[in-house]
C-alpha cells in the first residue's frame, strides 16, 4: 500500500509521516510537495524550527509535485492507496487573496482528479476552522459555515470539492475531513512558539481580554486521530472538529505554559483602548515583533470550537493538554534555541 501526502514537507505532514513509519513500517510513503524536507518554509519568517530532530531524516520518498497543476506521478498507484491532502496556503494574514484560491481550491480539484483517475477510495483532507468565520458563538460540525476571509472561503470550497468526489461513488469512497483548531507541536513555527517567546521576552500581553477561547490540538494527537478514523470510518463523509474539549481560554493556555516550562514572567493586561492604537503605531514602524492590528484582532476573537464529537468518537487521547505542552517543550529541547 502507498500513502500519498500532499504538503508532506510541512508541519503536520512531517508528524504524520513519522507516525505512519512507526505503525506501518512496510508501507511506501510519498511526500508530494514543492519544498524538499529540511528546507525552511517560505511562509515562515525569522528563525525556522524544523519538525525533525537534528540529524533526523523524513522517512518518505520526496516527489516534486505542485498541486496547482494536474498530478502525474512516475510510481505505481493502486485503488488501495490512501491520500492525505495537506497541501495549502494557510497563514493568514500573509498572502495575496489569489494564492489562497489558487492552491487550496485548484489543489483540491487536482488531488480529487488524481484519486478519480486511479480509483483511489480513501482521502483524508485537512481543512480548517476558518470556514466557520469569526464569531464568539460555539461552533459544532453542524453549524452553518460563514467564512469571512479568503482563506476560510477557499477551505470551505475545497471541502465541497472533496465531497463531490466522494458522492460520485458514495458506497465505495471514504472521505474524512478534519477541522483542527490551533495545532501545536515541534516545528509548528506558529502560535504556541510565538506565545512562549512572547512571555519569556516580556513582549506578550493580554490584548484587551483574558477570556478569549482558543481551541487547540496537539499535532501528535491530530495525526493519531486521522489514522484512527481511517480504521473506524463510518460510511460516507466524516467531518470532525479537532480540539480539546472543552476548549481553553488564552489565560488557561498561558498559565499552563508558564507552569510546565518554568516561566515566571508576569503577563500584563492591556485594555483595548490602549492596545489597538499601539498596534497601529507598531504597524507604521514596520510591525516589530510581529505586532499589527490584524494579529491583535485575531487574538481578541475566540475560536470557540466544540470538540464533543471527537471526544465521543471512541478515540483514546494519548495526552492531556498539560502533558502535550510538556512533550512539546521536551521535543524542542526545552526551547533553548534562539
Amino acid at each position: 500500500m502507498n500513502y500519498f501526502i500532499t504538503g508532506g514537507t510541512g508541519f503536520i505532514g512531517t508528524h504524520l509521516t513519522k507516525l505512519l513509519k512507526e505503525v506501518h513500517p512496510e508501507a511506501n510513503i510519498y511526500n508530494l510537495d514543492i519544498v524538499e524536507p529540511g528546507t525552511p518554509l517560505p511562509a515562515v519568517k525569522g528563525h525556522y524550527r524544523s519538525p525533525l530532530k537534528e540529524g533526523e531524516t523524513l522517512a518518505s520518498k520526496f516527489i516534486y509535485c505542485d498541486v496547482r497543476k494536474p498530478i502525474k506521478l512516475d510510481v505505481p498507484v493502486s485503488s488501495e492507496d490512501i491520500i492525505f491532502n495537506f497541501a495549502a496556503v494557510h497563514r493568514t494574514p500573509g498572502h495575496p487573496d489569489r494564492e489562497y484560491f489558487e492552491t487550496n481550491i485548484r489543489g483540491a480539484e487536482n488531488v480529487c482528479a488524481f484519486a478519480e483517475k486511479h480509483g483511489i477510495k480513501k482521502i483524508v483532507f485537512t481543512s480548517s476552522i476558518a470556514p466557520y468565520g469569526a464569531a464568539e458563538a460555539l461552533k459544532e460540525e453542524t453549524t452553518l459555515p460563514t467564512p469571512n476571509t479568503p482563506y476560510g472561503i477557499s477551505k470551505l470550497v475545497a471541502e465541497k470539492i472533496h465531497q463531490i468526489w466522494q458522492a460520485k461513488d458514495s458506497d465505495n469512497r471514504q472521505l474524512t475531513i478534519v477541522r483542527p483548531g490551533v495545532v501545536f507541536g515541534k516545528g509548528e513555527n506558529g502560535n504556541f512558539t510565538r506565545l512562549y517567546w512572547g512571555i519569556r521576552k516580556h513582549t506578550f500581553a493580554y490584548p484587551g481580554r483574558k477570556d478569549t477561547i482558543k481551541a487547540c490540538i496537539y499535532v501528535k494527537e491530530l495525526v493519531r486521530f486521522m489514522l484512527y478514523r481511517l480504521e473506524h470510518h463510518e460510511q460516507g463523509v466524516e467531518l470532525y472538529n479537532c480540539c480539546y474539549e472543552p476548549a481553553y481560554t488564552i489565560e488557561h493556555i498561558v498559565q499552563a505554559m508558564k507552569k510546565i516550562t518554568g516561566l515566571t514572567q508576569f503577563v500584563p493586561y492591556i485594555p483595548n483602548a490602549l492596545i489597538m492604537p499601539a498596534a497601529y503605531i507598531a504597524q507604521c514602524l514596520g510591525s516589530p515583533m510581529g505586532i499589527c492590528p490584524a494579529r491583535v484582532k485575531k487574538l481578541q476573537i475566540s475560536t470557540n470550537i466544540c470538540g464533543k464529537k471527537l471526544a465521543a468518537s471512541g478515540y483514546p487521547f494519548h495526552y492531556t493538554f498539560e502533558e502535550a505542552i510538556a512533550d512539546w517543550f521536551a521535543d524542542n529541547d526545552k526551547l533553548c534555541l534562539e
